[in-house]
């Protein structure tokens, strides 16, 4: 007998359920597939336990970082690595405690330091990011104890040489002391030749010795410090050697020392940094995980989620040839073969669906993929489904999945289901903006008590949680779409010639039972099947009859939809070739007029250089009035190659709503949008943006109600001819730089706008820069720079007024 359990609304218990969940959906199988696309083992291994149970503002923004690391790896040549980045925080740790760290956590910590830098840049050098350079903008590098590193350590991180002088003086001292040492050793190793076993040096605790033989100890005395397996050899310090190896020792020491003052003046510096440290380590686990969920989306083709916010209650969810993604990597990197789509038709008003069909069929995988899709866009990962894809937002997703029968706990399968759906409508009280799955509802127990069970449980959660999917085999919950306007029937199509489940989704269409129809494709005795089919009740068979025709009404729909589909993709296409038609003779017309406008222009250059010639020669002849003369001559010519104003012209300009005529189309459509000059017509199913002039209305009325004044192009901008006259000409050569400013600062305020030309000449430089100094800094002065050439080059200044 099974005792009543009521189980209150608990947090502990939410979570508990959300584990489950991950658990039955195999969210830890997808998380280790993730984890291979990582650049970092900290990386690899936050992406195995990745947590989707987080708020909606963490999951956009979790989306936005990955169509951001989708840009980096599509943009950048290979992509953005971190490889090169370490957990530290160990290594941090010790160091801000004062610990001491070893050469090969500093090199680990210079290496991240690195790593990041160029990172932060890589990124920084991409304007059209948003969220990852706001990411990245918070860490410290910290480029002066990565160098003080690099400068202190060999790559194996051993200390260098050249960490300190006085490490460079001791290790100088061991080199020079070791090959005394070994000086001594060669010139007992000659004139002992008969006593020495092996003509080597070699060391035991590190002081030099040589191998002699046993039978000849007396000839070279000395400390024994090893002998050989045979004891036929022994490894003696020789005593003339003794002090210089203890002299070593101590070099030796000493050395060591130093190393490891040198190590804790660099750990101290770690130490002191350690928080940014541990935050520029963090910041890199985020863009590490940022990028691999980029690239788990780019490997899986999928296509960004959008989140249909509870204010957008009209909008329907659409998730289209979704592919279960667990399925996908296997078909890749195992058995091959593909993977069958499936279409989640979810109205926005929809609140119960139920899925029925033969086992094997696909049901149970239909709810893993729903639930693993909603997790994935949760977690910030796209998905493998047709764009564009709007998925409701939900708290948690709660799943009864699989056989929960415990001897331990004397539950039957029944009782073990009943448990955890007890459990999931407590919690619905907690969470209500949730989605349920349940996988054989009422299963395990009395058909009829089971059915009836079942419809219950349906109708709660109706009112409870946002969307439940489940699945049954009884075909009493059939009608409960007729009962319920939040109810809607799918099925898993059955190919009856073949015998097998084609694991489509039918939305619209309960399941059929098959039993009878395979016993006989089977060949069971007929007068069995026969039998069979009478003990069935006649409403029973007409409800299959009925949905026998409405499979067959289906397939036929599908036939003329996919004719439809394809009748649309070749209009789009033909429509594509049009506009990029139109395009080309656009940019044909615009490079002629191009072409024309250019010439014009050359031939006003050439006309006004002609004249400047003029003007510099009447300045040199000093007649003012020839040059006034000559300035109306220039005036003249500009004005003959600018065109007269044009009459104001009037131009067709429909409105929102107006029937047009496309030109070069041939066809009639409805305006429904204006942008600019750019205009969005419908015609049929297909629509057109169009520019105004491919644009003409149907009748005269039409074109006198629906006109605007037509824009005038703006006219050529004719620069101004720069005249240099007495006037404006200042020479300040010979003058001091205060004798200058004084100068320059009463023709300033005396000339009106315009340029002016300052001689100053070149001589050493100094009144040139004194002048240019006083130019920069006067609220007058809006530029300057060299005169040209002929007028003096960079030894006169002239600049242009305000």
């Amino acid at each position: 007998m099974i005792e009543s359990v009521v189980i209150s609304p608990d947090p502990a218990a939410v979570n508990a359920l959300r584990a489950e969940t991950l658990q039955l959906l195999e969210w830890g199988r997808l998380c280790e597939h993730l984890s291979t696309f990582t650049s970092t083992k900290i990386g690899s291994l936050a992406c195995q336990h990745l947590d989707p149970w987080v708020d909606q503002g963490t999951s956009e923004r979790w989306l936005e970082e990955t169509q951001e690391g989708i840009l980096l790896e599509s943009t950048l040549p290979g992509g953005l690595s971190l490889q090169g980045i370490h957990d530290l925080l160990p290594d941090l740790e010790r160091a801000e405690r004062g610990g001491l760290l070893g050469g090969a956590a500093l090199l680990r910590i210079a290496s991240t330091l690195s790593t990041a830098r160029r990172a932060r840049r890589a990124i920084d050098d991409q304007p059209q990011l948003v969220e990852l350079p706001d990411l990245v903008s918070t860490i410290r590098t910290y480029p002066d104890i990565e160098q003080a590193i690099l400068n202190s350590l060999d790559d194996d991180g051993t200390v260098k040489d050249t960490a300190s002088d006085k490490l460079f003086q001791i290790r100088q001292s061991i080199r020079e002391q070791r090959q005394r040492i070994q000086g001594r050793l060669h010139r007992i190793l000659s004139e002992k030749s008969n006593a020495i076993q092996e003509s080597t040096i070699t060391q035991r605790d590190g002081r030099y010795v040589i191998p002699i033989k046993a039978s000849h100890k007396d000839q070279i005395r000395g400390l024994v410090h090893d002998t050989s397996s045979s004891g036929a050899t022994l490894f003696v310090e020789p005593y003339p050697i003794v002090e210089s190896n203890n002299q070593l020792r101590q070099l030796l020491n000493q050395a060591r020392q130093e190393e490891e003052k040198i190590l804790q003046a660099l750990s101290a510096q770690v130490g002191s940094a350690s928080p940014d440290l541990a935050h520029l380590q963090t910041v890199m686990l985020q863009l590490d995980l940022a990028l691999a969920r980029g690239r788990y989306s780019l490997w899986v083709r999928g296509y960004r989620p959008q989140f249909l916010l509870p204010e957008q209650a009209s909008a329907a969810p659409t998730l289209r040839q979704m592919r279960h993604p667990l399925l996908l990597w296997q078909t890749q990197h195992e058995s091959g073969g593909g993977v069958v789509p499936i279409d989640f038709r979810l109205e926005a008003d929809l609140r119960v669906v139920l899925i029925t069909g033969p086992n094997t069929g696909g049901k149970t995988v239909a709810l893993k993929t729903l639930g693993l899709a909603l997790l994935m866009a949760k977690a910030g990962l796209f998905l493998p489904a047709r764009e564009p894809i709007g998925i409701p937002w939900v708290e948690c997703i709660y799943v009864d999945i699989g056989d929960e029968q415990s001897l331990q706990q004397n539950l039957s399968t029944f009782s073990g289901h009943i448990r955890r759906i007890g459990r999931i409508i407590q919690a619905l009280a907690q969470t209500p903006q949730s989605l349920v799955l349940l996988d054989e509802i009422g299963a395990g127990t009395d058909p009829v008590e089971g059915a009836a069970l079942a419809a219950a449980l349906l109708e709660h959660c109706a009112q409870t949680a946002l969307l439940t999917v489940a699945t049954t085999h009884y075909g009493e919950l059939k009608a409960l779409k007729y009962r319920h306007p939040g109810f809607e029937n799918a099925s898993v199509e059955f190919n009856e010639e073949t015998l097998s489940p084609t694991y489509r989704l039918l939305w619209g269409i309960p399941g059929r039972s098959n039993a009878l129809i395979i016993a006989e494709r089977l060949q069971l005795d007929g007068e069995i099947v026969a039998q069979a089919r009478a003990y069935l009740q006649g409403d029973n068979q007409e409800v299959n009859a009925v949905i026998e025709g409405l499979e067959r009404q289906r397939s036929a729909l599908e036939a003329r939809t996919q004719q439809a589909e394809s009748l649309h993709q070749e209009l789009e296409t033909l429509r594509q070739q049009m506009q990029q038609r139109y395009r080309r003779l656009m940019d044909q017309a615009y490079a002629l007029e191009q072409e024309r406008n250019q010439g014009i222009q050359a031939q006003l250059q050439s006309a006004r250089q002609e004249v400047a010639k003029v003007i510099r020669k009447l300045q040199k002849q000093g007649d003012p009035h020839a040059v006034q003369q000559a300035h109306r001559e220039l005036e003249r010519l500009e004005q003959a190659y600018i065109k007269p104003p044009e009459p104001e012209e009037m131009e067709f300009y429909p409105q929102v709503g107006d029937r047009v005529r496309l030109r070069g189309y041939d066809q009639i459509g409805e305006v429904i949008g204006i942008s600019g000059d750019d205009f969005t017509v419908r015609s049929g199913l297909l629509k057109f943006t169009v520019a105004l002039h491919q644009l003409s209305p149907l009748d005269d009325h039409q074109a006198k109600q629906r006109q605007r004044a037509k824009p005038k192009p703006p006219p050529p901008a004719v620069a101004p001819i720069e005249i240099r006259t007495s006037q404006n000409t200042f020479d300040l050569r010979g003058s001091t730089i205060a004798d200058a400013e004084q100068a320059l600062d009463q023709a300033i305020a005396e000339a009106a706008t315009g340029p002016i030309w300052i001689i100053h000449g070149h001589g050493t430089g100094r009144l040139r820069a004194g002048v240019q100094q006083y130019l920069k800094s006067h609220r007058r002065v809006r530029e300057f720079a060299a005169a040209e050439a002929q007028d003096g080059g960079t030894g006169v200044t002239v600049a242009q007024l305000l």
